[in-house]
């Protein structure tokens, strides 16, 4: 009972916070029929912005941390992006009215990462004094890459079944390079090298920090007016995707919490990581996943797999799923 008045206590303060204020405007706006538009160009470039700090922190911390401390949690980030795509698969199988690669997407789209919701996690376990590895970020391609990876190879495999005598190799190479230049992973992978290989310490405390929370702001900003513009699309396919967009991150997220519960029990990893690899887990990818789906598998449907994951997915993941985590791990681990 205790742990229920914690999350709701919690939620409560998620929608007072800049954080999911900055969402819910974004969405009011849009449902206001607002002229407001945010170039493309400056969200791309704040995206750019948010995973380089990200990416040099965990750099820095990686540099100076015992590396076999991350060797479970980024064994079971892998573990956990492959266990999402496979479950969502196999549930959307079940559905008749689900066209199999409409659900493949869908479930490549969830066992990806969303960097925006990380960074927001990130933000809100400061603001708590929640301690964590700052290398935890940096799991990210380990559950991000191998998602994105199975969920087209499943799909190509299942449109080369259902092709009469077509033969179509699946160029799992191919895909991996395509991951890897995407410009999400892009931008972290560059700010984790900078972190490991440089000294960019004076230029993250006077440059980065200072303007990450605005620039997150903006963003969010961003997201909730596509979230509302995406419902639309969202109304136009099966239920089934509303349903699994709300249920699937809160899934997930717990699967990924036990096993952090495992690496802290083995290895120490704290509950803050804890609880970072569960919003990661419950997070769906919003900026690298969709271009990479709609490239590689075409005939599946962006209404069903986009529509789910921006309008539904991506609100229960910031608003309900990081709070819950907070709320578990205080009881858990007696913060």
């Amino acid at each position: 009972m205790e742990f229920v008045l914690d999350f709701l206590s919690r939620l409560i303060t998620q929608f007072q916070s800049p954080t999911l204020g900055f969402l819910i405007g974004g969405m009011l706006v849009a449902a206001l029929g607002s002229n407001l538009k945010i170039p493309n160009a400056i969200y791309q470039f704040i995206v750019f912005m948010l995973l380089m700090k990200i990416g040099i922190s965990g750099g820095i911390e990686i540099r100076q941390a015992d590396l076999s401390a991350m060797l479970l949690p980024a064994l079971s980030s892998i573990v956990i992006g492959i266990a999402i795509v496979l479950l969502g698969s196999f549930v959307f199988s079940l559905i008749p009215s689900v066209k199999r690669e409409d659900g493949i997407a869908t479930a490549g789209l969830f066992g990806a990462v969303s960097a925006s919701t990380l960074a927001a996690a990130i933000v809100l376990l400061e603001e708590e004094s929640i301690l964590f590895e700052a290398w935890v970020p940096a799991l990210y391609p380990f559950m991000d890459i191998p998602a994105l990876i199975l969920a087209i190879v499943l799909a190509n495999i299942h449109l080369r079944k259902t092709s009469a005598g077509k033969e179509s190799k699946v160029d799992v190479a191919g895909i991996v390079k395509e991951s890897l230049r995407s410009s999400a992973l892009s931008a972290l992978i560059l700010g984790l090298a900078l972190g490991l290989f440089t000294r960019p310490d004076r230029v993250l405390e006077t440059f980065y920090e200072p303007l990450f929370r605005g620039f997150l702001s903006i963003l969010l900003l961003v997201m909730g007016m596509e979230a509302y513009a995406r419902l639309n699309e969202l109304r136009r396919v099966a239920h089934w995707y509303a349903v699994y967009a709300f249920f699937a991150p809160i899934m997930h997220g717990l699967m990924a919490f036990g096993l952090g519960y495992i690496a802290h029990l083995a290895t120490g990893f704290s509950p803050g990581g804890v609880i970072l690899l569960a919003v990661i887990a419950a997070s769906n990818s919003d900026i690298s996943g969709p271009p990479t789906l709609r490239a590689a598998i075409p005939s599946a449907n962006p209404s069903a797999y986009i529509g789910a994951s921006t309008s539904v997915g991506t609100p229960v993941s910031i608003a309900v799923c990081i709070p819950l985590f907070i709320a578990l791990a205080q009881v858990v681990f007696e913060l």
